[in-house]
């Protein structure tokens, strides 16, 4: 179907869709936290959590509460030294994000008095936060008329379109956002928004769209919502092998502090090459994934011949307030059963 006929003939049928929609919403919107509160902080790490991170893990153990009750404002977190953000936001993973939300913090404290804009191109400037997670903190926080694309929307959008172009790229982005910006119920762009977005992740899902159930159904241009939509493609997970020594001496376990891109700041288990570990007999295997590498890591029993920099002992009990990247942290619960972590 030629596709701006499609996006014409939603938006011509807009305050249809739009009444078909909050209807819908209102007897089946989800209860979470972040939508019991307007305080544009609690709004922000709410959608910071949910970046490239599932509603699930969030909710998992009251992740988003726990992380509130650790960094209540702006105030608390901008001072906040980097070992206990990391700590705070461990098993969240993309850690960069709660560092630009500590930056976000301060450049809010610094430059607006403690206030946050409410405008989305102004929240657009602080760090860390893009077109879709300024618009969510101005619609959420202060109802203000400003369109959000997720992921669960430009699925929504592009299989009401029709739309069989990448919705990622340059082209797709603008036919997606015009769209959620000309179908914004401008007067109710919480509400819109909310709903918008939990329609893509309820009912037009990726895998299982149910349409038959759908509320807007009438409106969807699509006979082949499974198809939809179309994205570049993924980039390819990169084998990685690594071997690392696992020693425990008077009570002290041996770590080091991660420096490279994927563990800047968390402290994992010692890391040594092949070579180094050729003679040694294997104490266990573990394999994991960490943002685009498929890990493999031998673990060895023994005491490296010497330490070198950012190595050092730690205390068994401290571990539970050290900043550990969740696959090492497994790893230990599963060694150590006297950790109690």
């Amino acid at each position: 179907m030629d596709k701006p006929s499609a996006q014409y003939h939603l938006v011509k049928n807009k305050g249809r869709f739009r009444n078909a929609l909050l209807k819908w919403f209102q007897v089946n919107a989800k209860s979470y936290p972040w939508r019991e509160t307007v305080d544009p902080w609690a709004i922000l790490v709410s959608e910071i959590m949910l970046q490239q991170t599932t509603v699930a893990s969030v909710l998992a153990n009251h992740r988003f509460e726990r992380f509130l009750q650790e960094f209540p404002n702006i105030e608390a977190i901008a001072v906040a030294p980097e070992e206990k953000l990391l700590r705070a936001w461990e098993g969240l993973g993309y850690y960069n994000r709660v560092r630009n939300l500590q930056k976000a913090a301060q450049t809010v404290l610094d430059n607006y008095e403690g206030r946050f804009p409410s405008d989305p191109k102004t929240l657009e400037t602080l760090p860390g936060i893009g077109r879709y997670t300024a618009g969510a903190v101005s619609s959420f926080a202060f109802d203000r008329p400003a369109p959000i694309v997720d992921g669960n929307i430009a699925r929504v959008l592009s299989r009401l379109l029709d739309y069989h172009k990448e919705v990622d790229s340059t082209e797709g982005q603008k036919v997606i956002w015009n769209t959620a910006t000309e179908i914004l119920d401008t007067s109710k762009a919480r509400l819109f928004n909310s709903a918008l977005m939990e329609l893509g992740q309820t009912i037009c899902s990726s895998k299982s769209p149910a349409c038959l159930i759908c509320p807007v159904q009438r409106f969807c241009q699509t006979r082949v919502p499974g198809s939809l939509p179309m994205k570049k493609p993924r980039k390819k997970f990169v084998q990685i092998d690594e071997h690392a020594f696992f020693w425990i001496e008077n009570n002290k376990i041996l770590l080091s502090k991660g420096h490279d891109s994927r563990r800047k700041g968390f402290w994992k288990l010692p890391l040594r090459s092949p070579e180094e570990c050729a003679h040694l007999e294997p104490l266990s295997q573990h394999r994991y994934i960490i943002t685009h590498h498929k890990v493999t890591l031998h673990l060895y029993q023994a005491k490296p011949p010497h330490l070198l920099e950012d190595e050092e002992y730690h205390f068994i009990s401290e571990l539970t307030n050290l900043p550990i990247a969740t696959p090492i942290r497994k790893i230990l619960e599963q060694k150590t059963p006297e950790l109690g972590i």
